[in-house]
């Protein structure tokens, strides 16, 4: 794997409170990662403004507000991510279906008719921070993760989505259960070796991520916390970039 194929794997996340504090770090890791990930806490404090900003400056965003709701809510969402400008953006799986399918027509329709970038709509299966017994308390009845993300990944394929964001454990499964070459996994839940899991459950090493066949590689607490982010991730990448040759070779 070349060094800007692994730069453009790795999606760093502005987990932070303030615009101030993303904008030091955007700044900061721009050469070194391929997008950026505006989640719930960073979106709530400092709305669309930040996204826009990133965009202009040249940046991907990665919108992950996991949008789950009526579909005609979510397909006006997806509506307004893609005039937002993003190159990915969350919705969840479990929403079903007819969810999935009105946002991808809404996703389509605008980018055509406004002559926008079309973004990649991922589906979120079974968060990272999940296990058995969460899925046992909230009335899932699939016998373990595996088996749940699994059958939402063919559900986000059949009714639209570009991929799935699944834990690196389930690659494997998702690859088995949809065959699109286009298909792509987005993985969270990925700490350098040595980082604290905190309260992700399902977890890899960057190297063993890319070597499960992530697409996309989430990498939060071991860079944006790390006493020098920029040499963090210049690290996290150069781990990628040896797997990816390992995997070729």
């Amino acid at each position: 794997m070349s060094h800007r194929k692994a730069k453009d794997k790795l999606v760093v996340p502005l987990d932070v409170d303030t615009v101030d504090e993303a904008r030091r770090l955007f700044a900061s890791l721009r050469e070194h990662a391929g997008t950026f990930k505006v989640g719930p806490r960073l979106f709530t404090s400092s709305g669309p403004g930040i996204v826009r900003e990133i965009v202009a400056a040249g940046g991907r965003v990665f919108l992950d507000l996991k949008f789950h709701d009526i579909p005609t809510v979510v397909a006006g969402a997806s509506r307004e991510a893609a005039r937002l400008g993003v190159s990915i953006f969350t919705v969840h799986a479990s929403g079903g279906g007819e969810m999935l399918r009105r946002a991808a027509e809404a996703l389509a329709e605008t980018a055509a008719r406004e002559g926008l970038e079309r973004p990649i709509m991922v589906a979120v299966t079974v968060l990272t921070s999940s296990n058995e017994e969460t899925l046992t308390e909230t009335g899932v009845r699939a016998t373990d993760a595996v088996e749940q993300v699994t059958l939402l990944a063919r559900l986000a394929a059949r009714s639209g989505a570009d991929g799935v964001v699944a834990s690196p454990h389930e690659i494997k499964h998702v690859r088995e259960a949809v065959t699109r070459p286009d298909f792509r996994i987005v993985t969270p839940g990925v700490r350098t070796q040595g980082s604290a899991h905190d309260d992700q459950r399902r977890v890899m090493t960057p190297a063993e991520a890319v070597r499960a066949g992530a697409d996309f590689l989430v990498v939060g607490r071991s860079i944006i916390n790390a006493p020098d982010p920029a040499r963090a991730a210049r690290a996290v990448v150069e781990e990628m970039e040896q797997a990816g040759e390992a995997v070729v070779g």
